[in-house]
């Protein structure tokens, strides 16, 4: 039996690429930004990251994952000078998740205001199978 490519749409509407592409029980996200619904971006860092991240929840639901079903992070930073504030708050978003294995690099050329981009790979899974799994 061959697994196929399922294509997820981008859970806050129509995009010029999918959301994420899921094969073989494995969801990969497309990178996600710190722009809300409305378009807006938010100024200060650790907000950007509560963004980005709540972005990333919702692609991942929309793909049949959570947060919990993460298998690895890559994070782009325009500063790694904002690593401290970046780092806090993703703590923060992640209390009481074990943490994935991550990265974080520093890029340049970000669009606008934006200063931060996650990208991810997750496992198909709820998070109630996942806490069962503990």
């Amino acid at each position: 039996m061959t697994a196929s490519r399922e294509l997820v749409a981008h859970p806050h509407g129509p995009r010029p690429y999918a959301g994420a592409a899921v094969f073989g029980g494995v969801i990969w996200a497309c990178g996600q930004v710190p722009a809300r619904r409305d378009g807006s971006v938010p100024e200060e860092i650790d907000e950007q990251v509560r963004v980005a991240l709540d972005n990333l929840e919702d692609t991942l639901r929309a793909a049949g994952g959570s947060l919990r079903t993460l298998l690895k992070l890559t994070v782009f930073l325009a500063d790694l000078g904002e690593f401290d504030a970046y780092h806090q708050a993703y703590l923060d978003r992640f209390a009481g998740i074990d943490l994935p294995p991550r990265t974080t690099v520093q890029v340049a050329g970000f669009r606008g205001t934006k200063r931060i981009e996650i990208d991810a790979v997750a496992a198909v899974g709820s998070e109630e199978t996942n806490r069962n799994e503990d």
